[in-house]
């Protein structure tokens, strides 16, 4: 089990893993309609974020990322600011 420093990493950590299900979950496990809600949201949601939460949201998703052994996962949270706008909120 992982041992978390803050709350605030814990709780990208629950979200990262929530999004890894959803983004690997095939049509059969999980309705594609109800997953793409759930990105949208979560999308919305990093686009209310302060410069400040961006910032540490991407250095908590940095930090994850190097620790990652497993390379689609290292891949996906490498990816994860672009692709869910919160570069576009960083700039």
């Amino acid at each position: 089990m992982p041992v978390y420093w803050s709350l605030a990493h814990a709780l990208a950590a629950a979200l990262v893993d929530v999004l890894w299900f959803i983004e690997g979950s095939e049509d059969e496990q999980m309705d594609p309609d109800e997953a793409a809600k759930v990105l949208e949201g979560v999308a919305h949601l990093v686009s209310e974020l302060s410069s400040d939460q961006v910032g540490e949201l991407i250095d908590l998703l940095r930090t994850m990322a190097e620790a990652e052994s497993d390379p689609a996962r290292r891949e996906f949270l490498e990816g994860f600011p672009d692709g869910f706008g919160i570069l576009d909120e960083a700039l």
